[in-house]
């Protein structure tokens, strides 16, 4: 076993998209020795690109006290990867955007600041329903853009976890495993097709350095709430 030193624990609330974007546009972004995983099957099944927008609603850090900055709010992409050579698996965050500006670039390097930076989560129950809407909306004083607005019907939520490598997309040899434990709510998806959940919908994407992925060209593959998502991230 390899020892590894916690950075960080948070409980988080997650609204994920996954997408199908353009292949070539995609692997410019990835470092050399470095491709994409696509599922052929699943939930994920074709994905390529996750968007993730995140509420860190309580941060603690590695002397298990509140972070000096307790709460955040962004979203990022992530990409399923695999070193072709080896054969070593995980993911790369190739994107992202958030609130507070001292947390960009980040541990990867490749956070921007956001010049917006919105969000608004209600629920509300009447006759055992639950329902619920997002308002997620970031956008950098370059051009870059990330937003979702959706209204949903809540389902029943699958407990799942995964320890997983992030591996630097500017050095690879470097990574942070992200140790999470976690409930999903798959509220739409073409391949399993549970039961559609998703009553209003709509995204924005592009601008800046992202503006490749999103051509016009990209396909949403799959819509994921995470109601609750505890995430330790540690370094070896």
């Amino acid at each position: 076993a390899t020892a590894q030193t916690v950075v960080e624990q948070a409980a988080e609330h997650r609204f994920q998209l996954d997408f199908r974007v353009n292949d070539a546009a995609l692997a410019k972004l990835l470092p050399p020795g470095w491709e994409t995983v696509i599922a052929a099957k699943g939930p994920a099944k074709d994905a390529n690109l996750r968007m993730i927008f995140i509420d860190r609603m309580a941060i603690i850090g590695s002397d298990g006290k509140p972070a000096a900055r307790p709460t955040a709010r962004l979203v990022y992409l992530a990409i399923p990867v695999k070193e072709t050579a080896s054969g070593a698996t995980g993911q790369m965050i190739i994107h992202g955007l958030t609130e507070h500006a001292a947390d960009a670039p980040g541990a990867f390097g490749v956070y921007q600041p956001a010049s917006i930076a919105r969000m608004s989560r209600t629920a509300s129950s009447s006759g055992g329903v639950m329902t619920g809407s997002e308002d997620w909306e970031f956008v950098a004083a370059s051009g870059e853009r990330m937003e979702v607005h959706v209204e949903y019907e809540r389902g029943p939520a699958n407990k799942g976890g995964a320890e997983v490598k992030f591996f630097n997309p500017n050095d690879p040899s470097r990574f942070q495993i992200f140790k999470t434990d976690q409930a999903i709510d798959i509220m739409r998806n073409p391949t399993t097709t549970p039961p559609d959940h998703i009553r209003k919908f709509s995204y924005k994407a592009g601008g800046g350095r992202i503006a490749a992925l999103f051509d016009g060209t990209e396909k949403v593959v799959s819509w994921d709430l995470f109601p609750w998502y505890i995430r330790t991230v540690s370094v070896p």
